[in-house]
């Protein structure tokens, strides 16, 4: 049978080097005045980044804010209180996830002046977002989240009470993305290793996703077909355009299938973490997708062996490999190998580098996001999930 799906579209996306030229001529179409938020030391640092910075301000109206760490509810809110007289034409984020969510939360609430807590998924009121948005337009500098072509705007509170949820809707998503791989090119390894990940781990888990389509299948896989090489040549030679190119590709296709079919354990769990801890996402996501995996694929062969996720795990695992007729037993181990390869080769810290002990286990799993986990090929125990954070710390 033919299986329903529905798929939110991404407006303009201008993809290649070079394309963040073209911000000028994409913003003149909304007007002149521009609130621009930035990452902080990592886009003061790059030269790039400093000439759209001096063409922007010759060209517009701009007042910037810099996002250090990661978006809170009460910074959306103060920004969104500090520019309303402002009255921006169009919001511009040039920046990692961070830049971009905060961007996305502020540009959809602005003209009513709403608290981001009216909307936000799970703590906030619960109220139906049904404002008009400013335009917005997102220029990732990373390639890890896809935030640039999702819907939700992820928000934290970190602490013992904190909290990760997002605020979530259609009109939030930018106008025009612009994906320019050469404002990549000064990320560290660390931070392309984290961010590859991020992107790898969203792309596996929507592809074996409960709520899988055709259309996100074949989007994920052009994508898993490019990370397969390019997150190692990106990491090992930061200056490999063509491999800067496909991660920043494979990271925007990882948000449209996200929001398209959903993840699965490793999101479910990333939520709890980088609440109660300060974990980077895309840690989390690096140092949890072996065994995520492995546990998936273990409790499906015991548990749901015709489960259609083992295929597609198998088929994954061949990508790694010349043989695309490889049998699916040697195929799925192929896979589990180079996650663990990847795992130490990228050097993904373990939990208990940031706070993370036995004694949190049981209250990471009671606070497990349902949105993300819901879609999990297989429905894990509590036992396996503790399985799979005890062998992290």
């Amino acid at each position: 049978m033919f299986n329903s799906f529905h798929f939110a579209a991404t407006p303009h996306i201008h993809f290649g080097v070079g394309t963040r030229n073209t911000l000028t001529t994409i913003i003149q179409t909304y007007g002149d005045k521009v609130l621009l938020i930035t990452g902080g030391k990592s886009f003061d640092d790059s030269d790039l980044c400093q000439q759209l910075l001096s063409q922007l301000e010759q060209d517009f109206e701009v007042c910037r804010e810099k996002m250090v760490g990661e978006p809170s509810p009460q910074m959306v809110d103060d920004w969104v209180k500090r520019y309303q007289r402002f009255q921006p034409d169009v919001v511009l984020a040039i920046g990692g996830g961070s830049a971009v969510d905060a961007a996305k939360a502020v540009a959809g609430l602005l003209p009513s002046g709403d608290s981001v807590m009216e909307y936000l998924e799970g703590v906030g009121k619960g109220k139906t977002f049904k404002q008009p948005t400013t335009p917005l337009i997102a220029v990732p500098t990373t390639a890890g989240t896809g935030g640039e072509t999702s819907k939700n705007a992820v928000l934290s509170v970190i602490g013992e009470h904190g909290f990760k949820k997002s605020f979530r809707h259609e009109d939030l998503v930018a106008k025009h993305i612009v994906l320019d791989p050469e404002l990549t090119m000064t990320c560290s390894k660390e931070v392309t290793a984290a961010c590859g990940m991020d992107a790898f781990t969203q792309l596996l888990e929507s592809y074996v996703s409960l709520n899988a389509s055709p259309m996100t299948d074949a989007l994920a896989w052009s994508a898993l077909e490019k990370v397969v090489t390019a997150l190692s040549a990106a990491y090992e030679n930061g200056d490999d355009m063509l491999a800067r190119a496909d991660m920043l590709y494979a990271s925007s296709i990882s948000g449209l299938t996200l929001a398209n079919a959903g993840l699965g354990s490793v999101h479910g769990l990333a939520s709890p973490l980088g609440a109660f801890f300060p974990i980077p996402h895309g840690v989390v996501c690096g140092s949890l997708l072996f065994e995520a995996t492995r546990i998936n694929i273990q409790a499906m062969l015991s548990r749901d062996e015709y489960n259609p996720a083992l295929g597609k795990y198998a088929k994954v695992g061949r990508l790694f490999v010349p043989d695309m007729n490889m049998d699916a037993a040697d195929a799925l181990k192929m896979l589990l190998g180079m996650l663990e390869l990847w795992q130490q080769h990228l050097q993904m810290p373990k939990l208990s580098d940031y706070g993370v002990s036995e004694n949190d286990v049981e209250r990471i799993i009671a606070n497990i996001s349902g949105g993300s986990y819901a879609t999990n090929p297989i429905k894990l125990t509590n036992d396996e999930l503790k399985m799979l954070l005890l062998a992290r710390i």
